[in-house]
């Protein structure tokens, strides 16, 4: 379920939009995310899942309507910076592989899917960035490493120490990761 589809679902289920909500945790001096969580599950009657979208919707609204563009752009800000390249060549080589390949970034990472499924991500830090690829089923060789805990939604995990062009066995994993979905 998306992030919109959990605020959909409680307006749907209470009749009350994030500004209502908004307003409702202010008059009540909530501002931190578990006291909100706990007012909406125990008056409002929602779900864990639900709650906390609405609180994260509540403590990070400018984060939430920030488009696309404007979380990449901020993803490579200040000293990382250096790590954009890596992006966009990255981003020009599956955009090749087919025209279903999209980009949804978070707070953290930029996410490359296929038909709205993530198959591929990317982690720039200050001081090296980690490139996620999703492969199951098969065991990761060197230089990858299973992911692990670090990032549940792929199996695979690449850490970069210097920016730079990416590798050939990191493109041909990258394609593997895109025809794996």
């Amino acid at each position: 379920m998306s992030f919109q589809a959990y605020l959909d679902t409680v307006q749907a289920q209470t009749g009350k939009t994030v500004s209502d909500f908004r307003e409702l945790a202010g008059a009540k001096g909530l501002e931190k995310h578990g006291q909100i969580v706990t007012w909406l599950k125990t008056e409002h009657g929602l779900g864990h899942g639900h709650a906390t979208a609405v609180a994260a919707a509540l403590l990070k609204a400018e984060t939430r309507q920030a488009t696309p563009e404007e979380r990449i752009a901020a993803m490579f800000s200040g000293k990382k910076v250096a790590w954009q390249p890596l992006w966009t060549a990255l981003l020009a080589h599956v955009q090749a592989l087919g025209p279903d390949v999209g980009v949804a970034p978070t707070e953290t990472y930029l996410s490359l899917t296929r038909g709205g499924k993530k198959f591929a991500l990317l982690q720039p830090g200050v001081k090296g960035a980690d490139v996620g690829l999703r492969l199951p089923g098969q065991v990761p060789a060197a230089p990858f490493e299973p992911a692990g805990s670090w990032n549940t939604m792929v199996t695979h995990r690449l850490r970069l120490t210097s920016p730079g062009e990416p590798a050939a066995a990191l493109l041909d994993a990258l394609s593997a990761a895109y025809q794996a979905r």
